[in-house]
């Protein structure tokens, strides 16, 4: 016989360790005698650290004992470096006494005289197998921040089902999900989400995991959580919700995300922000961009200076947020004022940011002089830092505005401040060809004058002179046939019409101005032949 009484469940005492509450586990002893009494004595190696109770005893034959251990040490001491486990010792002394007298018919707790585990009487079993094995919020918390998954597990399954010990909180208010994902460590998420944590448990700063996972960037944490049903708005308790903080932070993969499960796209945040509001104070180009095509609204105002995402990309000088913001063409948008009553070029004038001033304002001052030939007020823009070769939504400039229209000294003024006569717009169209197209010999020839290319193709392949000739403008045609810059009056089949005066060449342009209400342009069937009509632009401007 090798030992008198055995351990159970095992030789490991379990202790959980929680805050305000008594760090205690419990050990049972079973005498395996059939006949005999025996008694023990347990003793910790380190007295200091642990209290027993009941130390000493005598446990009837075949009967049990609870044996209950207390860890002592206060909760802000260090923990042992081996956690879970510990390697403090325990010695189980046991002897058989044949004589004992039980005070009661089961197993008794007394002190017991030292001299009977001595072996100068009796042959005296001593066991030293004992050892501490802790559990409990303040364990967990630290194996999760250390990221060992295998101890991490292991505790789980020794705590008992009631405590929720997978719900454990550290000092900051964190949970077990906050630290693994702070530890950047999708798979320790995974392991923690197998015994089912509440994930909608926010931390102190009212963070839910999606919303902390968000914040960090951990696009494939956040999957994981969605895929656990998190929610994808914003909690109760926090001032950004999951696109907020992403959005914010420039982590576009989780954006997108987001966007994909059903994240409000104009949700706002506590102070009334959007996501693409944060996304412009950040400038976070991509984010604004995955916003925007989701349909997020470039008028949406709101946080304590009531500016909307231009107004931020404004005051930060993010010329390509601003340029994007202004693309979605959301009418009055630049002239909208924040709480303080500015406009997004008034915060961009503060600011300094010069470059800008052409976008929100100055360039369509400028594209607006050009159109209605106010040449003095062109230069002077330009001069105050409107860009003259700046173009709108359809690719024009300030001189393809001009020779549409026959403002030939806006032309001049414009090519001689800079304006680039080769530009083209999205359909490869040059200031030549507009000019052409509207039938205004004058422009054609100031332009020819400025060194416009004759041979310039647009991206259907038609030069100026064939666009003319499919309006019937033989002057134009002849113009551009030898290059000359010989004043002309244009000839149209048919009859004679002054080079801006004749009424039927007015009928065809303001027939050429009617479009489409989507901005686009529309064909016009001609001698034959299809050509665009600068339509919606154009009334738009004319405005």
């Amino acid at each position: 016989m090798d030992r008198l009484i055995n351990l159970e469940p095992s030789s490991q005492v379990v202790i959980r360790i929680e805050p305000t509450q008594k760090c205690c586990g419990e050990l049972t002893l079973r005498n395996v005698m059939y006949t005999m009494p025996v008694a023990f004595r347990l003793d910790p190696v380190n007295r200091l650290r642990y209290a027993i109770r009941p130390r000493s005893g005598i446990i009837a034959p075949l009967a049990t004992l609870l044996v209950e251990f207390t860890y002592l040490l206060p909760l802000d001491s260090p923990l042992p470096d081996s956690l879970p486990r510990c390697d403090d010792r325990f010695l189980l002394h046991s002897v058989v006494v044949p004589s004992a007298s039980l005070k009661v018919p089961a197993s008794i707790s007394d002190s017991i005289p030292g001299e009977w585990f001595t072996n100068k009487k009796k042959q005296v079993f001593v066991d030293s197998g004992i050892r501490i094995f802790f559990v409990g919020s303040a364990v967990l918390t630290r194996l999760v921040e250390d990221g060992l998954m295998d101890s991490v597990r292991e505790v789980l399954e020794r705590s008992e089902p009631e405590w929720r010990a997978v719900d454990s909180v550290d000092s900051e208010g964190r949970t077990l999900l906050h630290l693994a994902i702070a530890q950047c460590r999708p798979e320790l998420v995974q392991l923690l989400l197998e015994f089912e944590p509440d994930v909608e448990t926010a931390d102190r700063n009212g963070r839910t995991p999606l919303e902390a996972a968000a914040a960090a960037g951990e696009a494939l944490i956040a999957e994981i959580l969605i895929a656990r049903r998190a929610s994808v708005e914003r909690s109760r308790g926090s001032d950004l919700g999951p696109l907020h903080l992403a959005a914010a932070a420039g982590h576009a993969e989780v954006v997108r995300l987001l966007l994909l499960n059903g994240a409000a796209v104009d949700a706002p945040a506590a102070d009334g922000r959007t996501a693409l509001r944060l996304a412009a104070e950040g400038r976070r180009h991509d984010c604004a961009k995955l916003l925007l095509k989701a349909g997020a609204k470039v008028d949406a105002s709101g946080g304590a200076d009531g500016g909307m995402p231009l107004h931020a990309a404004a005051a930060g000088g993010d010329e390509a947020i601003v340029k994007l913001l202004l693309t979605r063409g959301v009418a009055g948008v630049k002239e909208v004022r924040n709480a303080a009553g500015l406009t997004a070029y008034d915060l961009a004038a503060e600011g300094g940011h010069v470059r800008m001033l052409d976008a929100l304002r100055l360039g369509d001052a400028l594209a607006t002089a050009a159109r209605k030939g106010e040449a003095q007020a062109a230069a002077r823009l330009v001069d105050r830092g409107a860009a003259v070769n700046g173009r709108d939504q359809h690719g024009w400039t300030a001189l393809m505005r001009a020779a549409f229209k026959g403002r030939v000294e806006a032309i001049r003024v414009l090519t001689d401040k800079g304006a680039e006569v080769e530009a083209r717009d999205e359909d490869g169209y040059t200031a030549l060809h507009c000019a052409a197209e509207a039938g205004y010999a004058e422009a054609v020839e100031a332009l020819l004058r400025r060194g416009a290319d004759i041979g310039a193709r647009t991206a259907k392949g038609a030069t100026a002179a064939e666009i003319a000739a499919s309006h019937g403008y033989d002057g134009i045609v002849r113009i551009l046939a030898r290059g000359s810059t010989a004043p002309l009056v244009e000839k149209r089949r048919g009859g004679n019409v002054g080079a801006k005066k004749g009424k039927e060449r007015e009928g065809r342009r303001k027939k050429s101005e009617i479009g489409g209400s989507d901005g686009g342009r529309v064909a016009v069937r001609n001698g034959g032949r299809f050509h665009r009509a600068r339509a919606a632009v154009e009334v738009a401007w004319s405005h």
